[in-house]
């Protein structure tokens, strides 16, 4: 779902200030930002190693309800962690990729000045994302975790395989004999359902992508269900370090007989799209497909 959010005149910005070329990207987007009359935000790491004068906030929860539009500098994974903390939220985010691949981050910080003229001109549309979220009990405790991306069910240090049993709303699907198994969104098809074989999915489409990693049945393939679909993963392997994480950045540990229950969660992401891109131009250049003019 696409739409036009109000006027923006009020930018957050949030870096991973580990790079020191975040945070001269930080310093330079901040002078764009007051140059076009417009308020600097930030949260109170970014202010603090960046340098330069804002509006500061404690948090990234914060920064986004007082922001018209979220700034992210860094990679996909600095993407990752800003949605998980604002748990999704109603504003606006702009990733500005600073660092590799970048399928979330959608302008190169080269570009970042024509990017501003672009949003000034409300040149843009704002796409509405899924977030999905995962229940669990870990130890005894009761966990919920929440991903753009995916949630992986998957081994430990040891090199053997683990035993998943999947049921999908409560209809047998399979065992599994695997080193893991994704559960991806739409928009986390390209992310290590991708490297695992998973299909690549349109973000607009309302699917789970389900794709074991090094199963041992070769006829075990990933699987395209209803998003609408409640996924539960038990685990059979005792003796086997298993675990669950989400977005390959919060993780817990899972034993003999725990289930891992996957759902669409009720928060969504807004991402901010540029006029002019979209997500199969997006496929072409960062996968350097045969045939593309880009």
């Amino acid at each position: 779902m696409k739409s036009q959010p109000k006027n923006i005149e009020r930018i957050g910005i949030a870096a991973n200030v580990v790079k020191p070329s975040c945070r001269e990207i930080a310093r330079k987007a901040a002078a764009l930002i007051r140059r076009s009359g417009r308020t600097v935000l930030a949260d109170a790491e970014t202010a603090e190693t960046s340098g330069f004068p804002c509006e500061v906030h404690p948090d990234m929860a914060s920064l986004a309800r007082h922001s018209d539009l979220l700034l992210v500098l860094g990679g996909d994974g600095t993407m990752l962690r800003v949605v998980r903390e604002i748990k999704g939220g109603h504003t606006p985010i702009l990733g500005v990729n600073v660092g590799r691949l970048g399928f979330l981050t959608a302008v190169p910080s080269r570009t970042l000045e024509a990017a501003f003229q672009q949003i000034w001109r409300h040149d843009f549309t704002v796409e509405s994302r899924p977030l999905i979220e995962a229940d669990a009990v870990s130890r005894g405790e009761h966990l919920r975790l929440i991903a753009l991306n995916d949630i992986v069910i998957s081994r430990g240090a040891t090199s053997r395989m683990i035993e998943l049993d999947v049921t999908v709303n409560d209809d047998a699907l399979t065992r599994y004999r695997c080193d893991g198994l994704i559960i991806s969104s739409p928009t986390g098809s390209t992310a290590y359902s991708l490297s695992a074989g998973g299909p690549l999915v349109s973000p607009d489409a309302e699917v789970f992508a389900v794709t074991p990693i090094c199963p041992h049945a070769l006829s075990n393939r990933p699987l395209i269900i209803s998003l609408a679909s409640t996924i539960q993963v038990r685990v059979l392997s005792e003796r086997l370090e298993t675990n669950v994480t989400a977005d390959g950045q919060v993780q817990a540990d899972l034993t003999f007989g725990d289930v891992v229950t996957v759902r669409r969660s009720r928060h969504r992401v807004h991402l901010l799209r540029l006029s002019g891109g979209s997500f199969f131009a997006t496929v072409r250049q960062k996968l350097h497909w045969s045939g593309s003019n880009v």
